[in-house]
């Protein structure tokens, strides 16, 4: 993959990060307070809990730092996968951002 497909494919990543949690804001009671700068997005839940999603363009990677820990994805061609093998990246979302809020949340592209 090259800088520019990878810089295409995280950036539509985080717009849809951040359209999800408009989404959610707008018909749940979920109230994410999601601030972007450059390429790191913050969720902040109403406990103050976050969940930091940024990118990390040497390699290549998409960073995910939840309370539980953190998690590195890489574009396989058509998802963003965990490198140690956790799984894909809206379904870690979701569970993650599900636990930290108290609700269910569904994050997907």
């Amino acid at each position: 993959m090259t800088d520019l497909e990878f810089m295409d494919q995280a950036e539509r990543l985080l717009a849809g990060v951040e359209t999800r949690c408009d989404h959610l804001n707008d018909h749940t009671d979920a109230d994410i307070d999601n601030q972007r700068v450059g390429g790191m997005v913050t969720l902040t839940f109403p406990n103050r809990s976050q969940i930091v999603i940024n990118l990390q363009k040497p390699l290549h990677e998409v960073w995910l730092a939840a309370r539980c820990g953190g998690f590195h994805y890489k574009f396989d061609g058509q998802r963003w996968v965990d490198t140690k093998g956790q799984g894909e990246f809206w379904e870690s979302l979701s569970r993650y951002a599900s636990e930290q809020s108290g609700q269910a949340l569904l994050f997907n592209s």
